[in-house]
Formats: structure tokens, sequence, C-alpha cells
């Protein structure tokens, strides 16, 4: 195991948030060295997840902060302590878990009893932070992305294939493993069930994807975007729902009379939240993605779940997706636009006008 070196501190170059709304401000910092549980890892690519604009919206913390969470890279350096990766490893960076609450002893690292604080506390649970020499708070999802380097650890980096560009592999550690791991893992989609899918952007069309693959026989995309409705019928969705322009619950209604099998509500809002659930079938389940868990008492045997990280487990379920990807599967690449490190506001803009469905930040090479 190649020992850390001594140097104290590196320097970096990060997309700093420092007032509400905006705008990221490009600026050079200093990163301390990986302690001997974590990992410096060069970033080569990072996507945009709605969470990190979500997060620029209100303010993140109230200080300085560098926001990132699709993160992928080549290990730099380990701590002493580190085991699965070494110098020189392919790893892409998904959310963090603490490894020793009972939900993670468990196997279900998504219910950490810590996940706040180690995702969104912008510090280590000893409250240290390694981006502090600068005056900016870092550890956003375990890695604050947006940046040439970053520290993660074992728990929330995956080792992938050196010979898959990482501008690919990047959006794999969130929104693509959240809307695959909903219809895979949250809710369990059987082969012939019927399923709608609220909002058809990455999460939304990962969502598509794994219910094709799945088996699902009717499955439904919502949106307000003509784009991203005709790419969601070209990924596998069966029915798609302009919501400007068409009554959603009629149209539902007509497509699967009876109900549907399953939702997967990722827009928050509160019309199609009521509806994810007002269309679902005795006994069906909706998947809520927003941080809601949905009506607390729902007729006929139906139910509600608040699904986080689609409750997978990243160094298995990754790879699960790589390999779907591989076999021309779960064609994720299609929802990829890339753009320069320094164009990040354009990015943010274009996603949040529905111009670009996942944009992907080139950062580094690899």
């Amino acid at each position: 195991m190649t020992a850390v070196s001594q140097k104290p501190m590196q320097k970096i170059r990060a997309a700093v948030l420092r007032r509400a709304g905006g705008p990221l401000r490009m600026e050079d910092l200093v990163l301390e060295n990986p302690r001997p549980g974590e990992i410096l890892v060069r970033i080569v690519a990072t996507g945009i997840c709605h969470t990190d604009i979500g997060m620029m919206d209100w303010g993140a913390s109230g200080e300085p902060v560098v926001l990132g969470h699709e993160g992928a890279g080549v290990v730099e350096k380990v701590g002493g302590r580190v085991k699965s990766v070494r110098p020189g490893d392919h790893v892409v960076l998904s959310y963090q878990s603490c490894g020793r609450c009972a939900p993670c002893k468990k196997g279900s690292p998504a219910d950490c009893t810590h996940f706040y604080d180690l995702n969104f506390g912008f510090q280590r649970l000893d409250g240290s932070n390694g981006l502090a020499a600068s005056g900016v708070a870092g550890h956003f999802f375990g890695q604050s992305s947006f940046a040439t380097y970053c520290l993660a650890t074992e728990r929330n980096v995956v080792k992938v294939p050196k010979n898959l560009p990482m501008e690919i592999l990047a959006p794999l550690g969130c929104g693509m493993q959240t809307g695959a791991g909903t219809v895979f893992n949250s809710l369990a989609v059987k082969k012939g069930a019927s399923i709608v899918v609220f909002g058809t952007g990455s999460v939304g069309l990962a969502a598509v994807m794994a219910a094709k693959i799945a088996g699902a026989e009717t499955i439904v995309g919502v949106d307000i975007v003509p784009k991203r409705l005709r790419l969601a019928r070209e990924l596998g969705a069966t029915h798609t729902i302009d919501s400007r322009r068409a009554n959603v619950a009629a149209r539902i209604a007509k497509i699967a009379r009876g109900g549907v099998d399953y939702t997967v509500e990722g827009t928050g809002d509160p019309t199609l939240m009521r509806l994810a659930t007002d269309c679902l079938n005795p006994g069906g389940t909706s998947a809520f993605l927003t941080g809601a868990s949905g009506p607390d008492h729902l007729p006929g045997g139906r139910k509600a779940l608040s699904v986080i990280q689609g409750d997978a487990v990243p160094q298995r379920f990754i790879p699960r997706l790589i390999k779907l990807y591989r076999e021309g599967l779960f064609p994720f690449d299609r929802l990829i636009t890339a753009y320069a490190f320094d164009r990040i506001n354009r990015a943010v803009a274009d996603a949040e006008r529905g111009v670009t469905i996942k944009p992907v930040l080139i950062v580094g090479r690899a």
C-alpha cells in the first residue's frame, strides 16, 4: 500500500457557493491530506444532481461550501487503514455512511443513523473539515466533488473498470442509483406489473429503464418537457403524459383501469404527489424520492415509501448497473451532456430549464 505523503496540503480548484442562489465561483483552495481512513481522489468528472441545485437555492449551510456528490476519478493517496482501493484505481463516489450503526451493520447504509450529518453536515462526524484552512466547508455527501480533488472513505467509493469513460460513470453514484434502485430494491417491481413514473429527469428515466428491465408491462412517464417524454418512450415507457396539456388522472385511469401497481414520485409537486397514491390499485405502492412519505393513511392496503438512494448498497449496486449498461440494457449515457468544469453555472442553468437532462462536468483527465 502506498504511504500517504507528508505534504501538508493539496492545492485544488473548486466551485465555491458563497451565497444563496449562486453563482458558483471557481477558486483556488487547499485540502488536507487523507486521514488514516480516508482517500484522496483526483476528480475526472462529476455529475450535477438536482440536490446540488437545491442546495444552491437554499444557501447550503450559510457558510461558503463546495457541493457535488456524483464524482468519478482516480485514487491519488490513501490513509493507512484503507484496504479496498489503492493509488491509480478508478472509482465512482456515492453517498456516505458510518458503517458502525445498527442499520449499517445490517447492510442498509441508506438508513444510516448518521446519514444527514455525514451527507449534509459539511464536516466529518468529529466536527472537523478538510477545507478549513481555506475558510470553506466540504464533505458534502462525504465528497464535495465540484473540485479537482476531494476526500472520501471506503464507505462511499466504488472501484470501477478503467476501460469505461468517467464522464459516463459519474452519475451512477446518486441519480442513476436512486432511480434504478427504487424500482429494483425499494419496490421490487415484478414482471407484468404496471408503474407510473412522475418526473422523467435523470432519476425518473433511470426508473423507466429499470422498470423495462424488470419486465413491467405498462410503464407510464409523466413530465412537462416534451424532450424528456420522447426519450422516456425510447428508453422503455409504453405511455407518456404531458401534465401541462392532459388530465393526468384521467389518462392514467384509461391506461390502467383499476389502478397501477407502483408509482415513483420524484417531482415534489403536491398535486402529483397526491395523484401518485390515488392512482394505485388496492395493494399498490408509491415511492417518494423527495423526502416526503406520502399520506399517513391509505385505503385498500395501499402503501407509501420514502426512499433514500434507492435502498442501494453502492459497492454492490453500481457494478450491477455497469453490467446492465455493458449488456445494452441500461443506456444511461443517452441522458448525459458534458460541460467543461468552468462552465458549471451554464450547466446548472441548462438543467434547471430542462435543456439538459444530466449535466456532467469534465474536471480533469483520467
